[in-house]
């Protein structure tokens, strides 16, 4: 069975809570007991993920701990890693409520429209404008991908 796949819609309560979809929430459960880190993508995004897989996602990202305090883009990291990412437990509910900051941060204001996302890692949260602008970004991006291959490789059956 799928993990983390499929899209859902919602609103933003009063309480800056989203709801999660059964089938998410079992997820969530069976990877970290609904023991979760929200973490503000770059995009503009709220991502939810198992405590573990952000672990290793920062592990990786940071590398050298001990290179720090020499590296400028090393504390960078640390400051988003650490100032865009929030402990939080899935309630019985089935909601995840989103830090005020992250609100903000992610346009995720009480009722506005929101999409979640599965990223198989875990979810990511959206404001719904700002995901079908990424969605249509993507969608952009894939077909100029196709027109470049199909050149390519039209080019290729014409050389001699």
């Amino acid at each position: 069975m799928l993990t983390f796949c499929g899209m859902d819609s919602c609103r933003v309560d009063g309480a800056g809570r989203i709801r999660l979809t059964a089938a998410t929430v079992e997820d969530f459960l069976r990877r970290c007991d609904g023991e979760v880190v929200l973490f503000g993508l770059p995009e503009g995004a709220v991502a939810v993920y198992p405590e573990e897989v952000y672990q290793e996602m920062r592990r990786r990202e940071l590398g050298d701990l001990d290179a720090v305090g020499a590296s400028f883009s090393a504390r960078r990291s640390l400051r988003r890693f650490g100032s865009m990412a929030s402990s939080a437990k899935i309630s019985r509910q089935g909601r995840v409520t989103v830090p005020e900051v992250l609100q903000r941060f992610a346009g995720l204001l009480p009722g506005v429209e929101a999409r979640v996302v599965g990223v198989e890692i875990g979810v990511e949260i959206w404001a719904a404008e700002r995901f079908e602008t990424e969605m249509n970004d993507i969608l952009c991006a894939e077909k100029k991908k196709r027109q470049n291959e199909l050149i390519r490789e039209e080019s290729l059956q014409n050389e001699p």
